[in-house]
């Protein structure tokens, strides 16, 4: 009796393109201040990042007792006007 053990078949893979990003993301960093309240926090937050209520107050919280939160990521040119709004609203915050 023979047995072959070289009856597979090698199976051709067709060339695929893949799209890769290479734009990284970035995040708004906002800073804990000692003029605004949590209230004004929260709703611009809701307004400015669409963050829900409870999104909004997580991240006041964490600014109250970490000294800075994440907020948003995404794209520079997505978060730009949104920065700008935040600032513009009082808060402190940056891209990075």
């Amino acid at each position: 009796m023979n047995i072959r053990f070289d009856t597979h078949k090698e199976q051709e893979s067709p060339d695929h393109d893949v799209l890769v990003s290479t734009e990284r993301e970035h995040e708004i960093i906002l800073y804990n201040d000692e003029v605004n309240t949590f209230d004004h926090v929260i709703k611009t937050l809701i307004s400015v990042c669409e963050h829900t209520a409870e999104q909004a107050e997580q991240c006041a919280l964490i600014v109250h007792y970490n000294g800075k939160c994440a907020v948003k990521s995404g794209s520079y040119d997505e978060l730009e006007p949104k920065c700008t709004r935040l600032l513009a609203a009082g808060l402190s915050a940056e891209i990075v």
